[in-house]
């Protein structure tokens, strides 16, 4: 008979050499599969487009801030804030963010020609013209209203322009002769003209006339008055226009011849 004692010892043993084996085999085959490192994390890369004039622009997504904005393009906070004039590190939501220009150094905008300034000289203030007005009040002798080339000045009469806006105001009086009162460099515009004749005289024509005058104008204008009848009656003899005293010498003899016909044809009747 087989002693158990010494046989289950046996097995034993052999249970635990086996343990022994699968341990160390897998230990051993451990070492053989080459350890795995962990992942790597995923860090974004930002490839910007520049836009046409080569401004590369960045627009802020929810969620940024300027740092990260600085850490994902490389360009510095300081830069950030002086490209896009940041007093501070706010920014908002679709916010669009100058990183810089394209090409591998930055591009130097050339500015365009500068405009020449045109200088602006004031407009000359153009001086108004000037006109030229002459008036006569003539003796109006046949009454016809119409000055004949004979018909003389009437002395001492009121002469009076003004505009129509009150500016202007000129006056003279009407001298003796043939002579006509003239007004030199009137400025152009809207006058009235009037005129007052002296007393003893009717107006024969108006008295105020209504007139424009424009630059370079050269105007006549004729007032008419007649003699009333007192002055008339009034009036001097003017020399010359007497009667002759030979005449009159002839006339007082022939008066003096018919008294004394009439005296002698009464004494002849007296007879008889």
């Amino acid at each position: 008979m087989v002693n158990l004692k010494k046989s289950r010892t046996g097995f034993g043993v052999i249970a635990l050499l086996t343990a022994c084996a699968l341990i160390t085999g897998t230990l051993l085959s451990g070492l053989a599969v080459p350890v795995r490192a962990a992942p790597e994390l995923q860090v974004p890369i930002y490839t910007p487009t520049p836009g046409p004039d080569g401004r590369i622009i960045y627009i802020v997504k929810v969620n940024d801030t300027l740092l990260s904005i600085s850490l994902l393009t490389g360009v510095s906070l300081e830069k950030l804030r002086a490209l896009n004039n940041l007093k501070g590190d706010t920014i908002i939501a679709g916010q669009s963010l100058l990183l810089g220009l394209a090409g591998p150094a930055e591009v130097t905008i050339t500015p365009g020609p500068t405009p020449t300034a045109t200088v602006v000289l004031p407009t000359p203030t153009l001086k108004p013209g000037t006109a030229k007005l002459c008036i006569i009040l003539f003796n109006d002798q046949n009454g016809d209203s119409i000055r004949q080339e004979t018909e003389p000045s009437i002395p001492n009469g009121a002469i009076s322009i003004t505009n129509r806006s009150g500016s202007v105001s000129l006056t003279a009086t009407t001298p003796s002769g043939l002579d006509s009162t003239c007004f030199e460099k009137i400025l152009e515009g809207d006058y009235n003209v009037s005129i007052a004749v002296p007393a003893g005289y009717n107006p024969t024509t108006v008295t105020n006339f209504a007139i424009t005058f424009k630059g370079g104008d050269k105007t006549f204008l004729d007032f008419g008055a007649q003699a009333s009848a007192e002055t008339l009656a009034n009036a001097p003899t003017p020399s010359g226009s007497g009667r002759s005293p030979i005449l009159g010498i002839l006339g007082g003899l022939l008066l003096l011849i018919g008294v004394g016909l009439a005296i002698f044809a009464g004494r002849l009747l007296k007879g008889k």
